[in-house]
């Protein structure tokens, strides 16, 4: 990777869906020659997706938009709990972080009801010792 292609994905982590002949135009390549580095990115897994960001006071959907920070128990691998918490519902991301929780997760849930079953699934299905919740309220605008 160079700087380019650092410009790259700074520019798509703030417009996925730019063309690449404006993508091309932003960093001085050719529409051409910009699709080939997204492709090589892609094939090499520094691109892994691309992921819709829904500001939570613009969506129609309703309901709780929660950020988990969660522990795992002792017993309980990461790839265990990987392969369980995304069966569950509302969840919509999952990262494993550093500091003193083991997971960031993003999640949807209808109502304070529906959020406290949430809880109580992670922590029996999905291997969970601690949970902390915060509950989104809006997302600050983005610069254009």
């Amino acid at each position: 990777m160079d700087g380019i292609d650092r410009e790259i994905l700074g520019i798509l982590q703030q417009d996925a869906r730019m063309s690449y002949r404006d993508l091309g135009a932003r960093v001085g390549l050719s529409a051409n020659a910009t699709a080939d580095r997204v492709r090589r990115m892609r094939r090499d897994g520094v691109i892994r997706g691309f992921t819709v960001v829904v500001d939570p006071a613009a969506d129609t959907a309703g309901g709780l938009v929660v950020f988990i920070d969660l522990t795992l128990r002792q017993d309980t691998t990461n790839e265990e709990f990987e392969r369980k918490v995304v069966t569950l519902p509302g969840i919509t991301e999952v990262v494993h972080v550093t500091g003193g929780h083991d997971y960031l997760v993003r999640a949807r849930a209808a109502d304070p009801s529906a959020l406290d079953t949430l809880l109580r699934r992670l922590k029996r299905e999905a291997g969970v010792a601690q949970s902390h919740t915060r509950i989104a309220l809006r997302a600050a605008p983005r610069p254009l």
